[in-house]
């Protein structure tokens, strides 16, 4: 007994839903833990160099497993011709038409829902997963105030390449207001309570800084400003360690370089959000000085003025 697990993500014009993976990972662990040797299909779009459909043969096989999606489609009436010779079972399914050539071709529907049945619980549904960093990406828009010196496109690319490949949950986070954009929050007081939910930022702007170390959590800054911006003025003003310039951000080939990585593992320590907690205790009134000058100077031309 050998089974396929498949759903939507197998396919290569289906797409891939955190809820459907989930559903096929539990399906092909609990076989796996019941003695039922299993793969698993995976799409090239998504999962590129792992098994697919097409290098997955139905004579390798004696069941085919669909999992989580509607039981509905082309694509599922293609599986049925392909995998023939197969018992095909249908796990965690909806159904919408239980007529349908592409539901009635399956020995077997385990539905999760469907007209005429109690509906039971996603297959998604699954606790004791390990969690990874919620990272907020602030990234800085081309800032061309500062000529020659920028270096924002390669930088942010290099970022975004990188980030995709480290093992968290990036949430890309807009610091621009709106009143009339539901993306986007309407305050800075709505804009700090998304950056102080996640554990980390990663930010080549400023005010992601400011946000971040201001609610206790560690920020990876990346000034992409060659000689040093705002970004790098802000950092030390903070005195945050975790600050990289565009060189040390990425090599020449456009890879993440060692510093990148160095600081990643230090911004995930325990030690970096206990200083950023530090830092946002003792700087949370160290502005005051700046406000104090322009109240003096106020004050001081009005009398002039007089």
């Amino acid at each position: 007994m050998r089974a396929l697990v498949v759903g939507w993500p197998s396919f290569l014009h289906g797409e891939a839903t955190a809820g459907d993976v989930a559903a096929m990972r539990h399906v092909a662990d609990r076989l796996r833990r019941s003695g039922i040797d299993c793969d698993t299909a995976w799409s090239p779009g998504f999962l590129p160099g792992q098994t697919g459909l097409e290098a997955a043969p139905a004579e390798h096989y004696t069941d085919l497993v669909f999992v989580c999606g509607p039981a509905h489609g082309d694509q599922v009436l293609e599986l049925h011709r392909r995998y023939a010779r197969c018992r095909r079972t249908a796990v965690g399914v909806s159904v919408i038409d239980g007529t349908d050539p592409a539901v009635t071709g399956f020995h077997r529907v385990l539905a999760r829902d469907g007209p005429g049945r109690s509906p039971t619980t996603d297959l998604a549904a699954r606790r004791g997963t390990d969690p990874v960093p919620v990272v907020g990406v602030v990234l800085a828009p081309q800032q061309p105030e500062y000529g020659d010196r920028r270096e924002h496109s390669e930088v942010h690319r290099a970022l975004r390449r990188w980030i995709s490949q480290v093992d968290c949950a990036p949430l890309e986070l807009d610091s621009r207001l709106a009143t009339d954009e539901w993306r986007r929050c309407r305050t800075p007081e709505q804009f700090a309570s998304l950056v102080g939910r996640t554990d980390l930022v990663l930010t080549t702007r400023l005010h992601g800084l400011v946000f971040g170390l201001s609610n206790d959590v560690p920020v990876l800054a990346v000034d992409p400003v060659t000689g040093g911006g705002k970004v790098s003025a802000q950092a030390w003003a903070w005195d945050w360690p975790a600050l990289l310039g565009p060189a040390e951000a990425r090599l020449p080939g456009g890879e993440p370089a060692r510093a990148l990585e160095h600081w990643w593992r230090w911004c995930t320590s325990p030690e970096a959000r206990r200083l950023a907690h530090e830092r946002a205790a003792e700087r949370a009134d160290s502005a005051e000085p700046l406000l104090t000058e322009l109240v003096d100077r106020l004050r001081t031309a009005d009398q002039l003025a007089d």
